[in-house]
Protein backbone atom coordinates (compact mmCIF):
# COMPACT_ATOMS: atom_id res chain seq x y z
CA UNK A 1 0.00 0.00 0.00
CA UNK A 2 0.95 3.41 -0.97
CA UNK A 3 1.04 6.49 1.80
CA UNK A 4 -1.17 7.86 -0.45
CA UNK A 5 -3.43 5.50 -0.47
CA UNK A 6 -3.77 5.55 3.19
CA UNK A 7 -3.92 8.90 3.26
CA UNK A 8 -6.57 8.60 0.63
CA UNK A 9 -8.45 5.72 2.41
CA UNK A 10 -8.32 7.38 6.18
CA UNK A 11 -10.22 10.92 4.56
CA UNK A 12 -12.46 8.99 2.89
CA UNK A 13 -13.61 7.71 5.97
CA UNK A 14 -13.38 10.72 8.00
CA UNK A 15 -15.56 12.71 5.72
CA UNK A 16 -18.63 9.33 5.12
CA UNK A 17 -18.46 8.66 8.86
CA UNK A 18 -18.17 12.30 10.41
CA UNK A 19 -18.84 14.68 7.75
CA UNK A 20 -21.73 17.32 7.44
CA UNK A 21 -24.65 16.71 4.70
CA UNK A 22 -25.61 20.10 2.64
CA UNK A 23 -29.13 18.28 1.66
CA UNK A 24 -31.96 20.60 1.70
CA UNK A 25 -29.37 23.75 1.82
CA UNK A 26 -28.98 26.20 -1.17
CA UNK A 27 -26.32 25.03 -3.30
CA UNK A 28 -24.88 25.85 -6.72
CA UNK A 29 -23.97 22.85 -8.14
CA UNK A 30 -26.27 20.70 -9.97
CA UNK A 31 -26.55 17.17 -12.02
CA UNK A 32 -26.98 17.18 -16.03
CA UNK A 33 -30.79 16.49 -14.91
CA UNK A 34 -31.22 19.76 -13.20
CA UNK A 35 -31.33 18.00 -9.80
CA UNK A 36 -29.43 19.80 -6.90
CA UNK A 37 -25.91 17.85 -5.97
CA UNK A 38 -25.75 18.04 -2.48
CA UNK A 39 -22.41 16.43 -0.62
CA UNK A 40 -20.76 15.74 2.56
CA UNK A 41 -18.14 17.54 3.48
CA UNK A 42 -15.27 18.69 5.99
CA UNK A 43 -13.92 21.50 7.09
CA UNK A 44 -10.05 22.03 6.79
CA UNK A 45 -8.74 18.35 6.04
CA UNK A 46 -4.79 19.25 5.64
CA UNK A 47 -3.02 16.05 3.80
CA UNK A 48 1.38 15.43 3.74
CA UNK A 49 3.14 13.74 1.55
CA UNK A 50 6.84 13.37 1.38
CA UNK A 51 8.34 13.39 -1.77
CA UNK A 52 11.32 11.74 -0.87
CA UNK A 53 9.67 8.68 0.19
CA UNK A 54 6.98 8.46 -2.78
CA UNK A 55 5.04 9.78 -5.40
CA UNK A 56 1.72 9.87 -3.97
CA UNK A 57 -0.48 8.12 -6.85
CA UNK A 58 -3.15 6.48 -5.76
CA UNK A 59 -3.20 2.35 -6.79
CA UNK A 60 -6.63 2.08 -5.63
CA UNK A 61 -7.31 3.72 -9.04
CA UNK A 62 -5.00 5.00 -11.73
CA UNK A 63 -4.30 8.55 -11.58
CA UNK A 64 -3.59 9.61 -15.10
CA UNK A 65 -0.30 11.15 -14.84
CA UNK A 66 0.64 12.55 -18.16
CA UNK A 67 -2.86 14.41 -17.78
CA UNK A 68 -2.71 16.42 -14.87
CA UNK A 69 1.12 17.21 -16.00
CA UNK A 70 -0.17 18.73 -18.93
CA UNK A 71 -2.91 21.00 -16.78
CA UNK A 72 -0.35 21.86 -14.21
CA UNK A 73 2.11 23.01 -17.27
CA UNK A 74 -0.46 24.71 -19.11
CA UNK A 75 -1.50 26.68 -16.30
CA UNK A 76 2.14 27.33 -14.78
CA UNK A 77 4.14 27.40 -17.73
CA UNK A 78 1.77 28.36 -20.75
CA UNK A 79 0.13 30.33 -18.19
CA UNK A 80 -2.98 29.71 -20.74
CA UNK A 81 -6.58 29.76 -20.22
CA UNK A 82 -7.69 28.41 -23.33
CA UNK A 83 -8.33 25.11 -23.18
CA UNK A 84 -7.62 24.26 -26.90
CA UNK A 85 -3.83 24.02 -25.51
CA UNK A 86 -5.03 20.23 -23.30
CA UNK A 87 -5.65 17.26 -25.21
CA UNK A 88 -7.83 16.47 -22.03
CA UNK A 89 -11.07 17.82 -21.99
CA UNK A 90 -11.91 18.20 -18.20
CA UNK A 91 -12.47 22.13 -19.00
CA UNK A 92 -14.80 21.94 -21.83
CA UNK A 93 -17.98 22.87 -19.03
CA UNK A 94 -16.64 25.52 -18.20
CA UNK A 95 -14.69 27.61 -21.87
CA UNK A 96 -17.05 29.74 -23.73
CA UNK A 97 -17.88 29.29 -27.40
CA UNK A 98 -14.03 30.64 -28.12
CA UNK A 99 -12.70 27.98 -25.80
CA UNK A 100 -11.57 30.41 -22.70
CA UNK A 101 -12.01 30.43 -19.02
CA UNK A 102 -11.81 33.85 -18.71
CA UNK A 103 -9.32 35.60 -16.30
CA UNK A 104 -8.61 32.19 -14.31
CA UNK A 105 -5.70 29.75 -13.29
CA UNK A 106 -2.91 30.35 -16.16
CA UNK A 107 -4.18 33.72 -17.39
CA UNK A 108 -3.62 34.60 -13.53
CA UNK A 109 -0.16 33.45 -13.26
CA UNK A 110 1.14 35.23 -16.26
CA UNK A 111 -0.38 39.14 -15.25
CA UNK A 112 3.12 41.39 -15.16
CA UNK A 113 3.37 42.19 -11.57
CA UNK A 114 6.20 45.18 -10.83
CA UNK A 115 8.99 44.39 -8.61
CA UNK A 116 12.47 46.63 -7.41
CA UNK A 117 13.87 43.50 -9.39
CA UNK A 118 11.95 44.08 -12.71
CA UNK A 119 8.55 43.00 -13.81
CA UNK A 120 7.91 39.37 -13.36
CA UNK A 121 4.98 37.22 -13.68
CA UNK A 122 3.94 34.51 -10.46
CA UNK A 123 6.25 32.01 -11.84
CA UNK A 124 9.30 34.03 -12.83
CA UNK A 125 9.10 35.56 -9.55
CA UNK A 126 8.87 32.23 -7.62
CA UNK A 127 12.12 30.85 -9.39
CA UNK A 128 13.91 33.96 -8.51
CA UNK A 129 13.26 34.18 -5.25
CA UNK A 130 14.60 30.37 -5.09
CA UNK A 131 17.23 30.98 -6.48
CA UNK A 132 18.32 34.21 -5.14
CA UNK A 133 16.39 34.55 -1.88
CA UNK A 134 15.81 30.85 -0.57
CA UNK A 135 15.32 31.58 2.83
CA UNK A 136 12.18 33.76 1.95
CA UNK A 137 9.39 33.07 4.24
CA UNK A 138 7.43 35.53 1.22
CA UNK A 139 7.53 32.88 -1.83
CA UNK A 140 3.74 32.93 -2.68
CA UNK A 141 1.27 32.30 -5.28
CA UNK A 142 -2.14 33.24 -5.39
CA UNK A 143 -4.98 32.83 -8.99
CA UNK A 144 -7.69 34.10 -6.44
CA UNK A 145 -7.55 37.87 -7.61
CA UNK A 146 -11.16 39.57 -6.39
CA UNK A 147 -11.30 42.26 -8.69
CA UNK A 148 -10.99 39.30 -11.62
CA UNK A 149 -13.60 36.93 -10.25
CA UNK A 150 -16.55 38.51 -12.27
CA UNK A 151 -14.54 37.62 -15.35
CA UNK A 152 -13.57 33.91 -13.88
CA UNK A 153 -15.85 31.10 -15.59
CA UNK A 154 -14.86 29.26 -12.23
CA UNK A 155 -13.20 31.17 -9.06
CA UNK A 156 -10.07 28.94 -8.53
CA UNK A 157 -10.12 25.73 -6.38
CA UNK A 158 -6.69 24.98 -5.96
CA UNK A 159 -5.79 28.69 -5.49
CA UNK A 160 -2.24 29.53 -3.91
CA UNK A 161 0.79 27.74 -3.27
CA UNK A 162 3.72 28.31 -0.41
CA UNK A 163 7.12 27.53 -0.73
CA UNK A 164 9.54 27.16 1.74
CA UNK A 165 12.94 26.27 1.74
CA UNK A 166 14.70 24.16 4.36
CA UNK A 167 18.54 22.72 4.46
CA UNK A 168 18.99 18.89 4.71
CA UNK A 169 20.77 18.15 8.38
CA UNK A 170 24.37 17.32 8.20
CA UNK A 171 23.78 18.51 4.43
CA UNK A 172 24.20 21.46 2.17
CA UNK A 173 21.18 20.08 0.11
CA UNK A 174 17.81 22.55 0.24
CA UNK A 175 14.50 21.05 0.36
CA UNK A 176 11.85 22.19 -0.96
CA UNK A 177 8.38 22.14 0.16
CA UNK A 178 5.16 23.48 -0.59
CA UNK A 179 1.64 24.00 0.63
CA UNK A 180 -1.26 23.87 -1.46
CA UNK A 181 -4.27 25.63 -0.73
CA UNK A 182 -7.83 24.73 -1.85
CA UNK A 183 -10.99 26.28 -1.09
CA UNK A 184 -13.04 23.64 -2.20
CA UNK A 185 -12.13 19.48 -3.76
CA UNK A 186 -14.45 17.08 -5.23
CA UNK A 187 -12.39 14.33 -3.95
CA UNK A 188 -13.71 11.62 -6.25
CA UNK A 189 -12.99 13.18 -9.11
CA UNK A 190 -9.99 15.39 -8.25
CA UNK A 191 -8.44 14.74 -5.13
CA UNK A 192 -5.12 12.74 -6.36
CA UNK A 193 -5.51 14.01 -9.39
CA UNK A 194 -4.53 17.94 -7.84
CA UNK A 195 -1.60 16.11 -5.72
CA UNK A 196 -0.07 14.27 -8.12
CA UNK A 197 -0.03 17.52 -10.41
CA UNK A 198 1.27 19.82 -7.32
CA UNK A 199 3.82 16.78 -6.35
CA UNK A 200 5.19 16.94 -10.48
CA UNK A 201 5.39 21.05 -10.03
CA UNK A 202 7.47 21.01 -6.67
CA UNK A 203 10.39 18.13 -8.20
CA UNK A 204 10.30 20.02 -11.18
CA UNK A 205 10.52 24.09 -9.63
CA UNK A 206 12.93 22.29 -7.34
CA UNK A 207 14.90 20.33 -10.07
CA UNK A 208 15.74 23.90 -12.10
CA UNK A 209 16.64 25.16 -8.76
CA UNK A 210 19.39 22.95 -7.52
CA UNK A 211 17.08 21.59 -4.74
CA UNK A 212 15.80 18.55 -3.97
CA UNK A 213 11.60 18.17 -3.52
CA UNK A 214 10.30 17.78 0.14
CA UNK A 215 7.20 17.79 1.58
CA UNK A 216 3.71 18.75 -0.38
CA UNK A 217 1.15 19.80 2.34
CA UNK A 218 -2.69 20.22 0.77
CA UNK A 219 -4.86 22.00 3.12
CA UNK A 220 -8.33 21.78 1.82
CA UNK A 221 -11.32 24.08 2.94
CA UNK A 222 -14.24 22.23 1.64
CA UNK A 223 -13.24 18.52 1.09
CA UNK A 224 -16.55 17.00 -0.41
CA UNK A 225 -17.77 13.64 -1.73
CA UNK A 226 -21.40 14.81 -3.40
CA UNK A 227 -24.32 12.44 -2.81
CA UNK A 228 -24.23 10.34 -6.21
CA UNK A 229 -20.41 9.79 -5.66
CA UNK A 230 -21.18 7.88 -2.22
CA UNK A 231 -21.46 4.24 -3.16
CA UNK A 232 -18.37 4.71 -5.93
CA UNK A 233 -16.43 6.10 -3.10
CA UNK A 234 -17.43 3.67 -0.87
CA UNK A 235 -16.33 0.66 -3.25
CA UNK A 236 -13.01 2.39 -4.19
CA UNK A 237 -11.85 2.50 -0.39
CA UNK A 238 -12.40 -0.98 -0.01
CA UNK A 239 -9.90 -2.46 -2.67
CA UNK A 240 -6.80 -3.84 -2.73
CA UNK A 241 -4.00 -1.56 -2.54
CA UNK A 242 -0.05 -1.65 -4.18
CA UNK A 243 3.00 -0.16 -3.76
CA UNK A 244 3.69 3.23 -4.70
CA UNK A 245 4.82 3.81 -8.42
CA UNK A 246 8.26 4.54 -9.26
CA UNK A 247 8.91 8.72 -10.30
CA UNK A 248 11.70 9.76 -12.64
CA UNK A 249 12.27 13.32 -13.81
CA UNK A 250 14.38 14.03 -16.92
CA UNK A 251 17.74 14.91 -15.23
CA UNK A 252 18.72 16.89 -18.62
CA UNK A 253 16.09 19.85 -17.73
CA UNK A 254 17.57 22.95 -16.63
CA UNK A 255 14.54 25.23 -17.08
CA UNK A 256 11.16 25.35 -15.84
CA UNK A 257 9.92 26.32 -19.57
CA UNK A 258 11.49 23.52 -21.33
CA UNK A 259 9.11 20.77 -19.31
CA UNK A 260 6.96 18.31 -21.57
CA UNK A 261 4.92 15.82 -20.36
CA UNK A 262 7.25 13.41 -21.68
CA UNK A 263 9.64 14.19 -19.36
CA UNK A 264 8.00 12.38 -16.32
CA UNK A 265 8.11 9.02 -16.15
CA UNK A 266 6.10 6.90 -13.83
CA UNK A 267 7.02 3.08 -13.52
CA UNK A 268 5.79 -0.01 -11.84
CA UNK A 269 2.66 1.78 -11.76
CA UNK A 270 -0.36 -0.94 -10.02
CA UNK A 271 -3.68 -0.20 -9.70
CA UNK A 272 -7.20 -1.23 -9.53
CA UNK A 273 -9.48 -0.59 -12.54
CA UNK A 274 -10.88 2.85 -12.86
CA UNK A 275 -14.05 3.84 -12.24
CA UNK A 276 -16.11 5.25 -15.43
CA UNK A 277 -18.73 7.30 -16.11
CA UNK A 278 -17.92 9.31 -12.44
CA UNK A 279 -21.34 11.93 -13.24
CA UNK A 280 -19.85 15.16 -12.76
CA UNK A 281 -21.87 18.14 -10.64
CA UNK A 282 -21.53 21.38 -12.49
Amino acid sequence: MSRADDIFIEMCRDILGHGVSTEGELVRPHWDDGTKAYTIKKFCVVNRYDLRTEFPALTLRRTAIRSCTEEILWIWQKKSNDIHGLTTHIWDSWADSDGLIGKAYGYQMGVKHIYKEGNMDQVDRVLYDLRHNPYSRRIITNMYVHQDLHEMALYPCAYSMTFNVTKEPGSDMLILNGILNQRSQDVLTANNWNVCQYAVLLHMIAQVCGMEAGELVHVIADAHIYDRHIPLVKELISRKTYPAPSFRLNPDIHDFYDFTPDDVTVSDYVTGPQISHIPVAV
